[in-house]
């Protein structure tokens, strides 16, 4: 019985042993092991995938500091140490009767700003009467003196204000084109101006000392401007909106016209929207009139040295047979400006239209000194200089398509497509295409169709 015993659990243990081999080849063949439960400890722990870590475009390839483009001007301390402005520049004294406000908005490149600035005044614009908008985004850092002249954001607000004599006005954070635009004609309202200029500071301006006018004789760029501007403020001469002096280069503004039409359109924030603006003054009958003052350039640089405006010639000195002769190394500082109209006028006009002409043949585009400077990291309201244009440039793009569909084509020539100021936002877009005009014209059948046809279901269950 023992025996019989011990046979039973041999068996037993061989057929159980069998089972398990048998079940362990079955499972390791057909992968079903994998789907048994393990304990958690015996587990073994998959590791996490890898963080990403942040990539990083090339770095922008680095470029030469600036340098001040007004030697004097850093160690002066008032207008008086500044070169005089050349005597038949000088603005009028007194000053005229009418204000003559001539507002520069500013948001990149101390030495275009610079260079523009000085411009207006050599070619005999009060002082008093420029306005830089300090539109840098920066709030007061410049006025605090934060900032360096490397940052591209930096703007010398004693010079320009203490030395040159000019005001300076801050926004009080970036503004657009068409933001700052309605700035100027704001602040105007605020001060009660009836009219205002602007320009652009990248558009230095020059008096143009050729022209003379028949029983007027020579004329600054400054009393040329005014003369246009009295001209306009005739009762006989219609609804002004603006005067273009080489385009809007310099433009001369009638603060009541922008108002009237709702200033510019701020979804429209920088290109096409002079094209808007300008279209609605026309479609309510402003006038808007070219008219010439001067020379106003478009450039993308800087003259080494600004005194070039103020046109300073070598000294002359007597020679002992008494004829005035210049002199190659003269004596003692060079204080007096040379003659109107004279060779180092002309040297430069001859540089500005070089710059003017380097800046229109820029494969880079027209506006690369926007982001020549790269500096002032750790500075107050420092960006990116690469990523603030990218920034710049995708508001731009997304102002082109503001305006397509506000007036439902790209092209600026709004009147002469037949739109009226009514039109705007009512339009189907590409509403001139041959595509459109079709299916327009098949949609207005197809209703058509359907109107009579609901009629005439109508009047058959009317009559039954």
């Amino acid at each position: 019985m023992l025996l019989s015993q011990g046979r039973l659990r041999q068996t037993l243990f061989l057929l159980l042993l069998g089972f398990v081999c048998a079940s362990s080849v079955f499972l390791f063949k057909t992968g079903l092991w994998e789907q048994l439960p393990v304990p958690k400890q015996l587990k073994p722990e998959k590791p996490p995938p890898p963080k990403p870590t942040p990539l990083y475009k090339p770095e922008p390839e680095s470029r030469p500091d600036i340098v001040d483009n007004f030697p004097s001007a850093a160690t002066a301390t008032s207008q008086s140490d500044l070169p005089p402005i050349p005597p038949w520049n000088k603005p009028p004294e007194p000053h005229i009767e009418e204000k003559t406000p001539l507002f520069i908005g500013f948001t990149r490149n101390w030495r275009l700003l610079q260079q523009v600035v000085v411009s207006y005044i050599t070619a005999g614009w009060p002082p008093e009467d420029i306005y830089v908008v300090d539109n840098s985004g920066v709030m007061h850092s410049n006025q605090n003196g934060l900032l360096s002249l490397q940052n591209p954001f930096y703007l010398d607000h004693k010079r320009l204000t203490t030395v040159l004599g000019i005001n300076v006005l801050t926004t009080p954070t970036l503004l657009t084109f068409a933001q700052l635009q309605n700035f100027f004609t704001f602040t105007s309202v605020e001060k009660g101006w009836e009219h205002y200029f602007w320009a652009h500071m990248d558009s230095p301006a020059v008096s143009d000392e050729e022209y003379e006018e028949e029983g007027l004789g020579y004329r600054s760029l400054y009393r040329r401007a005014i003369t246009i501007m009295k001209e306009t403020m005739r009762p006989d001469y219609g609804p002004l909106a603006a005067r273009w002096f080489a385009y809007d280069r310099l433009t001369l503004v009638r603060t009541k016209a922008y108002v009237d039409v709702g200033g510019w359109d701020n979804l429209i924030p920088y290109y096409m929207g002079d094209c808007d603006m300008h279209e609605r003054l026309w479609m309510k009958k402003f006038k808007i009139e070219d008219a010439k003052a001067g020379l106003v350039y478009d450039v993308a640089s800087s003259v080494d040295d600004l005194e070039m405006f103020y046109r300073r010639g070598p000294q002359k000195v007597k020679r002992e047979d008494g004829i005035d002769s210049p002199q190659a190394e003269p004596v003692g500082p060079v204080t007096k400006p040379d003659g109107r109209n004279s060779p180092t006028y002309h040297e430069l006009l001859k540089k500005l239209d070089e710059m003017q002409r380097t800046k229109n043949d820029d494969k880079g585009g027209r506006n690369t000194w926007q982001s020549r400077q790269q500096g002032g990291k750790g500075e107050p309201f420092h960006q990116d200089g690469a990523g603030f244009e990218q920034g710049i440039a995708m508001t731009m793009n997304f102002g082109r398509d503001v305006f397509e569909a506000k007036w439902g084509r790209g092209e600026c020539n709004l009147r002469v497509a037949g739109l009226t100021e009514s039109d705007a936002w009512r339009l189907i877009p590409n509403w001139e295409t041959e595509e459109v005009q079709q299916k327009a014209k098949d949609d207005r059948e197809r209703m058509e169709k359907e109107r009579q046809k609901k009629l005439k279901e109508e009047a058959k269950k009317g009559g039954s």
